[in-house]
């Protein structure tokens, strides 16, 4: 089954025009090597390789950044297979689509010299074309994200059929609030009002150039919905989300995320904490937090009005 991805080519799409031009998807990092004998299966393990190299080019860059970085750079290189789809951003408020069709080949000195082979289709998609799902997911923090959760939006493009159409509110009764607003778009919510939560008077989610890197960052346990950092830089902070009620069941989630974080992110003087947001909880829930002072739980509200004018 073929997975989709979107790929920058580039920060700030810069190079997008030489790879639409060119064939290819790349990456850089300014890890300068051919990486073809060097591609084992599995991410993990080029991680522990790659990351004390590129912390050795990257003084002063954190093991967050190092992560995202060669996890970035061996999704592009070995986990996108021949087949899979890549939507990639031009720069101008649309996105090209392409099929890989090729492994893994290094171009030294060239613009993005890790690179793929791509043939790029005849489709062009208007970012406002898309579903305000498909666009939060294509526009995350980072050079490579999986969104193959749309599929069918992305071949419904492919196959030169109407968008999607916009739902817009009108002025009947919403009968349950909770299913209606968030289900989909909580992650993103909380995000853009990250500054204005009560979460955001500690914490601000973890940046490297001023980009938030720390949503959606990917590790061997899972992906982290968002990972944050205490304004003196001394506490990493887990959270997890739950649109909905939240159990038990979410603690041990949490925990594996925060062991994680521990072991391979947090550095010797910095301790790892963790935070569960959900609509609701359960007494189960209640139980297993009461002995698990580390990590702290929130309920959201939504709060949906229509006014007339």
């Amino acid at each position: 089954m073929k997975s989709y991805f979107r790929v920058m080519l580039g920060k700030g799409s810069a190079f997008a025009a030489e790879c639409f031009a060119g064939g290819f998807i790349g990456a850089d990092f300014e890890i300068n090597e051919d990486l073809n004998r060097s591609l084992p299966d599995q991410w993990r393990e080029f991680n522990k390789k790659f990351i004390p190299v590129y912390l050795a080019g990257h003084p002063g860059k954190s093991k967050v950044t190092a992560g995202l970085a060669c996890g970035a750079l061996w999704t592009i290189s070995k986990g996108i297979s021949d087949g899979d789809i890549v939507l990639s951003p031009d720069g101008a408020g649309s996105y090209r689509v392409g099929a890989v069709t090729g492994g893994y080949y290094y171009v030294a000195g060239g613009p993005l010299p890790h690179r793929r082979r791509v043939n790029w289709f005849d489709v062009v998609i208007a970012r406002d074309a898309m579903s305000e799902a498909l666009r939060n997911s294509t526009g995350s923090i980072g050079t490579v994200s999986n969104v193959s959760a749309h599929a069918v939006e992305i071949e419904t493009f492919l196959k030169v059929a109407p968008p999607i159409p916009t739902i817009v509110a009108t002025d009947a009764v919403i009968e349950d609030p909770a299913a209606f607003a968030m289900e989909k778009h909580l992650e993103a919510f909380l995000v853009a009002n990250w500054e204005h939560t009560e979460l955001g008077k500690g914490y601000s989610i973890f940046e490297e150039d001023g980009e938030k890197v720390g949503q959606q960052y990917e590790t061997d346990a899972g992906p982290i919905d968002i990972l944050a950092i205490s304004k003196d830089k001394k506490r990493l902070l887990v959270v997890e989300l739950k649109r909905g009620r939240a159990s038990d069941v979410v603690v041990g989630q949490a925990l594996r995320y925060m062991g994680y974080v521990k072991s391979e992110i947090a550095e010797a003087d910095q301790s790892v904490e963790g935070a569960i947001i959900a609509l609701e909880d359960d007494q189960k829930l209640r139980w297993a937090l009461a002995v698990v002072p580390n990590i702290s739980f929130y309920r959201y509200e939504i709060r949906f009005k229509l006014v007339r004018t």
